[in-house]
């Protein structure tokens, strides 16, 4: 096993148990079969990705490990990582103290087609690093890069962030928790304004983004915005 596949794996190792305990420590027990579901369903969507990519695109892997406030640049991207980060985590507690409690009531049926939808995101995701080895976890560009309209990127400029937001509102059905829907809203929040800072990031240094930016017309939301 190579150096970036023994960090890739730990890495994710670790991410799987922490999200693990995110979900069913305040929960205050394991019976929690939405919270299973999704742990395995988000679980091994990740496992799958950094498989394939450690596989067919190291490269990728590698820009992907280099994530988290201290690896961006820009003073601005440091501060809405570090929210998006803890708003993140503060999702991922809520379900197990709304499940105790007792706060939400949906129908299982509903929890079940949300991890659909929730798996459907990570494929989204996928089709983008797929399309696009350059997909780095920081903004950032590179001098080989160029700029991407094919497959995903032809219907929205950011690809990614749409099935994130996929990701961000199936989440709290497929957990049962309707209150959980907050976090969703604020997560989007951060996302479309590291979007927009990505935005003019990229007409600066990325040679003919500008020109894709008028060819395709939608940020995240084919034919909406």
């Amino acid at each position: 096993m190579s150096g970036l596949e023994k960090k890739a794996y730990q890495g994710l190792g670790q991410f799987i148990i922490a999200l693990f305990l995110f979900l069913f420590l305040p929960a205050g027990t394991l019976h929690f079969w939405q919270a299973w579901l999704y742990w395995f369903v988000f679980s091994f969507s990740c496992l799958l990705i950094t498989v394939y990519f450690l596989k067919y695109d190291k490269k990728l892997i590698e820009r992907r490990l280099n994530v988290g406030p201290g690896a961006e640049k820009e003073t601005s991207q440091k501060i809405i990582q570090a929210i998006t980060g803890l708003t993140f985590v503060a999702m991922m507690l809520f379900p197990g103290i709304d499940h105790r409690f007792m706060w939400s009531s949906l129908p299982p049926m509903i929890s079940i087609v949300a991890e659909v939808f929730v798996a459907l995101g990570f494929y989204i995701i996928f089709l983008v690093f797929k399309e696009n080895s350059f997909t780095s976890a920081i903004i950032e560009t590179d001098k080989e890069q160029k700029v991407i309209s094919t497959g995903p990127y032809h219907l929205v400029r950011h690809p990614m962030y749409a099935g994130a937001l996929l990701l961000f509102f199936a989440t709290p059905f497929a957990l049962g928790s309707s209150w959980m829907l907050v976090f969703s809203v604020l997560l989007t929040i951060m996302m479309i304004i590291r979007l927009l800072e990505e935005e003019k990031f990229l007409v600066k240094n990325l040679k003919g983004y500008a020109d894709y930016r008028h060819k395709t017309r939608y940020r995240l939301i084919p034919f909406i915005w």
